[in-house]
């Protein structure tokens, strides 16, 4: 991939964790990254084209991390805990997917296919890593949630509020 093809998206995927599939423009992009909107096109002909592929490299790139994590002997519940949170602390502050995953039945369908394998990949990883599937069901839907709610307040200290109990049942499980 180019470096203009990587700017492209990095810009994108800032104004997707703000605003979700609806925060942002071809323009928006093309000027924050200081090329003409032609040469966006040229990338990713259309708004769909470069949503799905922000989304697709960012599951990547937690699928990723999350397994790095894994391999140092945290326990899945601490690992998935830490990396959520690891995104709530970073100044980018939301998941992108979790930004676009409320409104996933209005997005087209190259997106929505792309949200949906996100969070697909991450109940698929938490059960690999040994959680039963409601299990990892629970910890998604609370990690999701706690993140969610810690923006809207804009206070990070609710996202360890709400994922505390998660932690303190991890520990006792692994003592």
């Amino acid at each position: 991939m180019s470096d203009v093809a990587t700017a492209i998206m990095d810009a994108a995927e800032a104004r997707m964790r703000i605003g979700g599939f609806n925060g942002f423009s071809l323009r928006d992009i093309a000027s924050d990254v200081g090329i003409k909107s032609s040469s966006v096109h040229y990338h990713f002909p259309t708004k769909e084209n470069l949503a799905a592929a922000v989304i697709r490299r960012y599951t990547d790139e937690v699928a990723q991390l999350l397994k790095q994590k894994l391999t140092t002997g945290l326990d899945p519940v601490t690992a998935w805990t830490q990396a959520f949170r690891g995104t709530l602390h970073s100044k980018e502050r939301m998941c992108p997917c979790i930004a676009m995953g409320a409104a996933a039945q209005d997005l087209p369908a190259e997106v929505a296919a792309e949200v949906q394998r996100f969070f697909s990949m991450c109940l698929k990883e938490m059960v690999k890593a040994g959680l039963p599937r409601d299990g990892a069901a629970r910890l998604l839907a609370t990690i999701s949630g706690a993140m969610l709610l810690a923006n809207a307040l804009d206070d990070r200290k609710a996202y360890d509020q709400a994922t505390r109990d998660l932690i303190q049942e991890a520990e006792l499980s692994a003592a």
